[in-house]
């Protein structure tokens, strides 16, 4: 059964698609389609518009051809490749880890000597010198004589004096070597010159006098002024280190006779025409001379120090008259005086 024809709702004459407005911008031959434009054409420009008849397609474009890609470099086989390998990261680790375990041992040591030295300032600060070793000189465990003093530099000097009196300790161990070289120099002198049995006595006794009287009279006042600040003990070393510089002066210049082997007495066996003896004498000159040199030097840099601590005379006559009162020894023999004279004066 045939189906009734349906109008048309809009009309003739009410159509939308017959607008003028519309049909003005209806696809003419004079613009491209979309489905029949290729963007790989050669001429770069779209092909014209074709109407088709309702129904028929558009023959397909021909693929476009796409140039192949630039083809990799490849590399030489000569060419080194260099992509690592598991053993050598093994041994990189492993020293990695050694050396870290170095360093944590240094680490440990250093902790543990901190704490010793803050454990001995605490002892010290506390009152407990009893239980510090003495430890200079450094003497064997069997020797039957003990050490003298407990000195540790970088215990009990603080930070920015610790280089000048290891200077002064190695100054001292340097005079003491120079004086033993200055008694084989004139026991030389004395076997080739008998006459000089005088300077060969005098050389035995300066090295068994200046050996300990310096380490005691100089270098442990310095020891202590550094230590305790002590104003005193700066006036003590002051004082003694002058009169050791001048003997260190005089031994340079090498008077005949004196038992020193300095430059005078070097030239006057070297006209003897003992040149071997001549030559050992003029090194101990040289290292006379040497210490004389540094003691001046190290005596002007000390006094520049003391000059900036602020110490005075003052404060050395104030710290004797305290160490002197709190002695108890001289209190005791001060007590026994006063009292003698109390008695004498209530006789009759």
């Amino acid at each position: 059964m045939a189906q009734p024809e349906r109008d048309n709702p809009f009309g003739e004459l009410d159509n939308p698609f017959q607008d003028p407005s519309v049909t003005e911008h209806r696809p003419s031959s004079q613009y491209a389609t979309l489905d029949v434009y290729n963007p790989f054409d050669n001429r770069g420009m779209p092909p014209p518009y074709e109407e088709k008849p309702i129904g028929q397609t558009a023959p397909a474009a021909p693929p476009a051809q796409i140039p192949p890609p630039p083809t990799a470099k490849k590399p030489s086989p000569t060419e080194p490749k260099n992509y690592g390998s598991y053993g050598s990261q093994e041994t990189v680790a492993a020293a990695a880890t050694a050396d870290l375990l170095k360093r944590q041992e240094e680490l440990n040591r250093k902790a543990e000597e901190l704490d010793r030295r803050e454990r001995e300032l605490q002892s010290a600060a506390l009152g407990g010198t009893a239980t510090r070793q003495n430890n200079w000189p450094p003497l064997p465990s069997f020797c039957p004589v003990k050490p003298c003093f407990f000195q540790d530099v970088s215990v009990e000097i603080p930070q920015d004096f610790q280089k000048t009196v290891s200077i002064m300790y190695y100054l001292w161990m340097c005079s003491t070597g120079t004086l033993l070289l200055n008694f084989l120099a004139c026991l030389t002198w004395f076997c080739v010159d008998g006459s000089q049995g005088s300077s060969f006595g005098l050389a035995i006794l300066w090295l068994l006098l200046f050996t300990p009287c310096s380490f005691l009279c100089w270098y442990r006042p310095l020891y202590k002024a550094f230590r305790s600040d002590s104003s005193f003990n700066f006036f003590v070393f002051f004082f003694i280190y002058f009169v050791q510089d001048i003997f260190y002066v005089l031994q340079a210049i090498g008077i005949p006779g004196w038992g020193f082997s300095g430059w005078i007495a070097a030239l006057t066996v070297l006209k003897l025409g003992y040149v071997g003896v001549s030559v050992f004498m003029m090194l101990v000159a040289v290292l006379l001379t040497g210490c004389a040199t540094l003691g001046i030097i190290m005596l002007k840099r000390i006094h520049s120090i003391y000059r900036r601590t602020g110490a005075s005379f003052q404060k050395a006559q104030e710290e004797f008259a305290a160490g002197v009162f709190s002695n108890q020894a001289v209190r005791t023999a001060a007590g026994n005086v006063a009292a003698g004279a109390a008695q004498n004066a209530f006789k009759p």
